[in-house]
């Protein structure tokens, strides 16, 4: 099977308009957004993304060097390295100290805000044509946390105690191993669904939000798609529309996808959440987290979360993390063109047989259970492939017979990884154990796929010097 032609830029299919959010609770069903038509992938404040990643921020909070007869203004924004700033005693609206907010952070936040809440317009096959009445989502800025654990905590923990959280029985490991530890406290009650299956987890909103109501107890449903590292698909414009119906809270993790590829608040989720040392930074030297909230009063109580807690980054890994997004673009346009070709020749390589190499999963494959789900609702398919071995060892062997890509942990570098997952004791059973996640990187496709079959040749006893190369 081959990726489908074109099936890597088709549409967003819902998008979501912002409405009175200062009177919405995000508890109930009076959600401060909702799905309002069909839309296509979507340009960010007027531009390209591509355009959009490079120059948003430029020039720092108070200057912009685009604007015209702007000079003197630095291209870059600066980094503030100070804890605390000075006052007068009659104003009491300037800053304060950085674990409350720092000027670091802000064209990030901006720009993170802007990313997912985006602009309604056309993709024309050759680019983007905006819409006459071009939308957006009013989106207050992100909220950039010390870790992406930090920033899952915090939204996790806008659950009280006794509230109940559906996630799927595949998802980041350690947002797993959190709900786990809270429920073994009897702080919440957890609900695994399969995240793919629409009307298994409808059927559990439905029951769950009963049971709750009874209770007098809160919702969340967590999402991610695709999963890690089963690579699922949910329907997410059919969950959160579910979930608005029964007044559940919704969290969509989007580290994967990215919002170049997914922009879970377009249909109408209330917080995105991201990993931004995956594909956001894009070079495995720093670690953070996101989150982007639609409501400003989900998200002040997420920045007093932050604040209290202190969970907060520093200015050089802000820095960084900004310097890595402008790269963003081409980063994951070429991952992804190298996982779709690895994904097509690799499928050819387990049919034929030569190797001990099982199945492929990656959604811009046809064979991929929900292929077609992922073509409307993704704008490209990423680059986070799994490969099927059939036991640890063929799964070990394969691993330490890589030369160019990396055995690691995490994604989204520019460097390929490739890690066997139940190697991590937080894995659900269901994860089988010669599954191996390869984060696809930027170098030379013929490289990564020489590599993989010399090494899938080698756990299976076959010479490579002796064997044809399957393309």
């Amino acid at each position: 099977m081959t990726v489908l032609p074109g099936a890597a830029r088709r549409s967003w299919t819902r998008v979501a308009d912002v409405e009175n959010a200062s009177n919405s609770s995000p508890m109930n069903s009076q959600h401060p957004h909702r799905p309002t038509s069909d839309a296509a992938e979507h340009a960010v404040a007027g531009h390209h993304p591509h355009t959009y990643v490079v120059s948003a921020g430029r020039g720092g909070p108070d200057g912009d060097p685009h604007t015209p007869g702007a000079s003197g203004v630095p291209v870059n924004a600066p980094v503030d390295f100070s804890s605390t700033y000075s006052y007068r005693p009659d104003d009491d609206g300037g800053r304060v100290y950085a674990r409350e907010g720092m000027p670091a952070w802000e064209p990030l936040e901006e720009l993170l805000a802007h990313l997912e809440g985006g602009t309604r317009s056309t993709w024309s096959g050759e680019g983007f044509v905006a819409t006459e009445q071009q939308t957006a989502l009013q989106v207050p800025p992100a909220l950039l946390f010390g870790s992406g654990m930090a920033a899952i905590a915090a939204v996790v923990h806008l659950l009280p105690i006794g509230g109940h959280i559906i996630l799927p029985r595949h998802s980041y490991n350690g947002t797993s191993a959190l709900v786990d530890e809270l429920a073994a406290e009897g702080r919440l009650t957890a609900h695994r669904v399969d995240i793919a299956d629409t009307e298994a987890v409808q059927t559990t909103l439905a029951d769950v939000a009963t049971l709750a109501q009874a209770q007098q107890a809160p919702v969340m449903l967590w999402a991610e798609s695709p999963t890690n590292p089963m690579l699922e698909v949910a329907d997410l414009p059919a969950l959160l529309a579910e979930a608005r119906r029964r007044g559940v809270l919704t969290a969509v993790d989007n580290t994967f996808a990215t919002p170049l590829r997914q922009r879970p608040l377009q249909h109408g989720a209330d917080v995105v959440v991201h990993s931004v040392t995956k594909f956001l930074a894009g070079h495995s030297d720093l670690v953070m987290g996101a989150v982007v909230a639609a409501d400003p009063q989900l998200r002040e109580r997420l920045r007093r979360r932050r604040s209290l807690h202190g969970a907060v980054p520093g200015p050089m890994e802000v820095f960084l993390a900004l310097r890595g997004v402008r790269t963003l673009a081409v980063r994951l346009d070429a991952a992804e063109a190298n996982a779709a070709e690895l994904a097509t020749r690799l499928e050819q390589l387990a049919a034929s047989g030569e190797t001990r190499l099982q199945s492929v999963s990656y959604p811009g494959l046809a064979s991929h259970p929900q292929h077609e789900r992922a073509a409307r609702q993704l704008s490209g398919f990423g680059a986070i492939i799994a490969l099927h071995l059939p036991d640890v060892t063929a799964a070990d062997a394969v691993l330490s017979a890589l030369r160019v890509w990396t055995p690691a942990t995490s994604l989204g570098g520019v460097e390929s990884l490739a890690e066997r997952r139940r190697r991590h004791g937080g894995e659900p059973d269901t994860v089988p154990e010669g599954l191996i996640r390869l984060s696809v990187g930027i170098e030379h496709v013929d490289d990564l796929h020489a590599d993989l079959v010399q090494a899938l040749r080698l756990a299976g006893g076959v010479r490579p010097d002796i064997a044809t190369e399957t393309r």
